[in-house]
Formats: structure tokens, sequence, C-alpha cells
């Protein structure tokens, strides 16, 4: 099951959520989440369990949970197509127009 975990400290790096997360079983992958220009982390991060059982009791018992001075959301996380708010194009941007449109040549 992979879980969704929000309101991360800064601080908390992928071995630190392992930790979190191995009390109640497998973990098969932890990773916080990076800002690709800064390095840093962007306060999230997702967390695979292989026994769904295991993870749901992850869920239970640490959504609410205070880590390293803030209270964490832990989740089951969502398909990237069904998050909330997501969209299925592009959307707005620049549109470049025709030099001449607006010409009174």
């Amino acid at each position: 099951m992979n879980i969704y975990i929000s309101n991360l400290s800064f601080n908390v790096t992928d071995d630190d959520l392992r930790d979190y997360f191995t009390e109640y079983g497998e973990v098969s992958s932890a990773k916080v989440i990076m800002d690709k220009f800064t390095g840093k982390s962007r306060g999230f991060a997702f967390v695979e369990m292989s026994d769904d059982e295991a993870a749901k009791k992850a869920i239970q018992e640490l959504d609410g949970a205070s880590v390293d001075g803030r209270t964490i959301g832990v989740s089951v996380a969502k398909p990237k197509e069904d998050r909330a708010g997501a969209s299925n194009g592009g959307g707005g941007g620049y549109q470049r127009r025709n030099n001449y449109s607006n010409s009174r040549y």
C-alpha cells in the first residue's frame, strides 16, 4: 500500500521516515519529496508498505502524530489521476498573437 504523509518537518529524511513506519511492518520504500531546484524537502513524502493491514494500522496510529514538532497527516496515497484538482490536460499559458492582427496598416 502506498501511503502519503503531509506536513512533514523539513528536517525529516528518508531514513527517519523508514524508522517511523518500520515499527508497524516492512517498509518497501520511504521517500521525502525534494524540490528539484533547491534540493530541500517540500514537506511531504510517500511510504510503500507490502502488508496492507500493517499499512492501515500505521495510518491509523500516525495520522495526527507529532513528528519533529509538527502534526503530520497520514493517509492512503491516491493515484495521480484521482487527486482532487488534477487536470487532464494543459491549460492557460501564453498565446502568441499574429503581429499583424492589430495593425492599422
